[in-house]
């Protein structure tokens, strides 16, 4: 058994040219209000947050812009195409938010959260329209994060594409079910990571959606994923901020329970104190 001292500092993510302190990605969507979320993102600690760039989704009902509620010096914003149910519109969609970004100055209008929808009901990823969205944008210099099923054969292909981080999905979109299939997740990260199948250690895993409870994040880390991406379980929570700082320090469990190695799973029990040289009386006595 080798006995290590871990530094409390986590390691910083890397995916394509960026560098992330924190392993989590939050989003900004579905807040009570921007006050609240300015006390969210603050209290996860993250360092990037997803933007929704459609423009109907920038300003609220009373026509104030999300982007004067971050702080610009603070975040790095990922843009993301939510809502696009084509390959053609998400591939219009990420192009405006590197324009937008550019316009702002932001170091994030060099990356996309590629999301194509499948459907309305299930807002599962397209696989088709992702593939051929994700080759384009790779095409087109974006540094590309694709949301995708959990399906590892996909993975692999969007890997190939070019896409600098494969984000499978947890469960659907704002369920809050967790991890509905770790098995997947690891095979993911096998495959994606492990040099015995092929993979490359540092190619970053992020888990994304159906986030509910910090537990899932350190389930999410616990089976190898480099970091975590969500908005609902914070954003819906009854108390966000609350929530926010039980999603941060979920992460970080996962993050050294996952390299500390745990023990090996076994059927019957195991004493932790020895049967043999067990005292049976007191010396002096």
């Amino acid at each position: 058994m080798t006995t290590t001292t871990l530094d409390t500092a986590i390691t910083p993510m890397t995916i394509g040219p960026f560098t992330l302190n924190s392993r989590l990605i939050v989003g900004t969507g579905k807040y009570e209000s921007y006050e609240v979320m300015q006390q969210a993102l603050a209290a996860s600690a993250c360092d990037a947050v997803t933007v929704a760039v459609r423009r109907e989704r920038l300003l609220d009902d009373q026509g104030r812009s999300l982007l004067d509620y971050l702080d610009l010096d603070k975040y790095t914003i990922l843009p993301n195409t939510a809502g696009c149910f084509d390959a053609a519109d998400a591939i219009r969609v990420a192009r405006l938010g590197r324009d937008l970004l550019e316009q702002l100055g932001n170091p994030g209008a060099g990356w996309v959260k590629l999301e194509v929808l499948g459907d309305r009901a299930t807002l599962l990823p397209d696989p088709v329209g992702t593939l051929e969205a994700c080759k384009e944008l790779v095409a087109d210099g974006f540094c590309v994060l694709c949301y995708s099923s959990d399906d590892p054969i996909m993975a692999v292909r969007l890997r190939d594409a070019g896409a600098a981080s494969v984000m499978p999905a947890g469960s659907p979109i704002g369920t809050g079910r967790g991890i509905a299939n770790p098995a997947a997740i690891r095979i993911i990260r096998d495959l994606l990571k492990d040099p015995e199948h092929g993979g490359d250690p540092n190619y970053p895993l992020v888990v994304d959606a159906g986030v509910g409870t910090p537990s899932d994040i350190t389930i999410a880390m616990e089976l190898g994923a480099d970091g975590v991406l969500l908005n609902t379980g914070i954003a819906h929570a009854t108390d966000a901020v609350a929530m926010a700082t039980g999603m941060r320090l979920a992460c970080e469990a996962g993050y050294y329970g996952y390299r500390a190695g745990r023990i090996g799973k076994k059927l019957y029990a195991t004493a932790s104190s020895p049967w043999t040289g067990v005292i049976t009386s007191i010396p002096g006595e």
